[in-house]
Order: C-alpha cells, then sequence, then structure tokens
C-alpha cells in the first residue's frame, strides 16, 4: 500500500521524525499527475485520517505545516535557483512545469489542507514568503506542543546519583 514507506519511518517513542511531503503527494501530485484514478485519490483522504488517528491513538504526536509561498516569491526564488550558481542544484526542468499547473496544485493542497485538518493532526498554513517569520512562526507551534506535553528529564538511578567523582 501507498503508507508502507511512511508507516516504517515513524519515530520511535521519544524520537522527533520529521517527513518533507510524506503520504499528502499521494493526494496531491497523483490528482494533478493524474497518476490514479480519481477514485483512488479520493479514498486516501479517509485512509489518511484513520493512519493518523491511528498513530495519535498510539502516542505519536503529528505536526502538519503547509509553507505558502506566494506565485511572484516562487518566482523570484526560481530565478535565483538559476542564476547563483551554489542553488543550481536546487533548480529541475520540473519546477516549471509544476509551476504550469499552479491552479491544480492549489485546488489539490485546499482539498487536502480541508479533508485531512483534523483535531489530532491540524494542518498549519504558513505564510513563508519571509522565511524569518515562516521559522518563529513554526518553531512557537513546535514549542507550544512541546509544552503541552509536560516533559521531564528522567529520573537517575540512584546507584549512579550516589557515585562519587575522584
Amino acid at each position: 500500500d501507498y503508507l508502507w514507506r511512511v508507516h516504517q519511518r515513524v519515530p520511535a517513542r521519544g524520537v522527533v521524525g520529521i517527513f518533507n511531503r510524506s503520504h499528502y503527494e499521494d493526494v496531491i501530485v497523483a490528482r494533478v499527475r493524474r497518476l490514479v484514478p480519481r477514485e483512488t485519490w479520493r479514498s486516501r483522504f479517509a485512509q489518511i485520517n484513520a493512519f493518523e488517528h491511528m498513530l495519535s491513538e498510539n502516542g505519536v504526536v503529528i505536526l502538519k505545516y503547509f509553507l505558502h509561498i506566494s506565485r511572484g516569491e516562487q518566482k523570484r526564488r526560481l530565478q535565483e535557483r538559476l542564476a547563483d550558481e551554489t542553488k543550481n542544484w536546487k533548480f529541475r526542468a520540473g519546477d516549471l512545469d509544476d509551476r504550469a499547473r499552479r491552479g491544480a496544485y492549489s485546488s489539490a493542497f485546499t482539498a487536502a489542507l480541508r479533508r485531512c485538518s483534523t483535531a489530532w493532526a491540524p494542518w498549519y498554513v504558513v505564510p513563508s514568503d519571509d522565511k524569518l517569520v515562516r521559522n518563529l512562526l513554526i518553531a512557537r507551534v513546535i514549542a507550544d506542543t512541546l509544552d503541552r506535553l509536560g516533559l521531564r528529564y528522567p529520573r537517575v538511578d540512584r546507584s549512579v546519583s550516589s557515585q562519587r567523582i575522584r
């Protein structure tokens, strides 16, 4: 199934994991590029929600960010990648094809955000033209989430804490 690669990368208890793109490509790219029939990508919304719900019920905290950049900023960044040889590696010809499909991608993203923002795995739409603002907003959500978890340092075994250093 299309979720197998994500499921096997879910971090172990106590570990933070970051997914770039993840299983949402299977309802966004698959839709826009017509890689699977409409019935297939439409049914995946419920499957993704069930998958994320199962993870949440088992103690996984899920934070999902949609980093939104304007069309003008996207153009500026693509031009910068072409002009700056240290950023050429970030550019691929497919970026222009995807840019030409921006309207279709926007519709697909909107559907994914609406259908898969849940109480257990909400989406955070982050304005990202300004990278400092983007980073601050993301860090704030992470910090607030960590605070709500009430994490504590592990207790040291008495046999260890009673050791004398000579």
